[in-house]
């Protein structure tokens, strides 16, 4: 999720620091719903591995089940589309059931309201030549379970 003001022409510093401080809100509002689940949790966000937090749910039976794999969208209340990375996309076929979309809001007071989990959030993979994919936030929300 790191912005990097050279890769994003005509944003400024305050837009990428503004837009830095709600990928850290929406990060760490996905992982605290997620380690209130009983659940440990790793910031891959670094990684580029096509997700953001590594979810790991409490052993079962002696047995460590399947890690949840969410991507996290951080956004200002009111906003209407998220971007959503080819590499994220692809990743979210490849891992199935593994994958989850958090979408987070951010109120003007900081206050958050989420994270609203969408399982299986794409419908099809994006077209070769596409770097990202806009996705109207409305309609992935019609498919969330929720918040957490």
């Amino acid at each position: 999720m790191a912005i990097n003001p050279r890769s994003a022409p005509g944003l400024s510093a305050a837009d990428a620091a503004a837009r830095k401080r709600i990928e850290m809100l929406a990060m760490n509002a996905v992982i605290a719903a997620e380690e209130a689940k009983g659940h440990r949790c790793a910031d891959v966000s670094a990684d580029n591995c096509g997700w953001d937090v590594t979810s790991y749910p409490p052993m079962l039976k002696g047995l460590q089940p399947n890690p949840k794999h969410i991507e996290v969208k951080g956004r200002v209340k009111g906003a209407d589309t998220i971007t959503v990375t080819r590499n994220e996309i692809l990743y979210a076929f490849n891992q199935d059931d593994k994958f989850v979309l958090a979408i987070v809001f951010i109120n003007p007071d900081d206050t958050i309201e989420g994270p609203y989990y969408v399982t299986k959030p794409f419908q099809r993979e994006p077209d070769w030549g596409a770097a990202s994919v806009n996705y109207t936030i409305s309609e992935l929300l019609k498919r969330a379970g929720g918040q957490a």
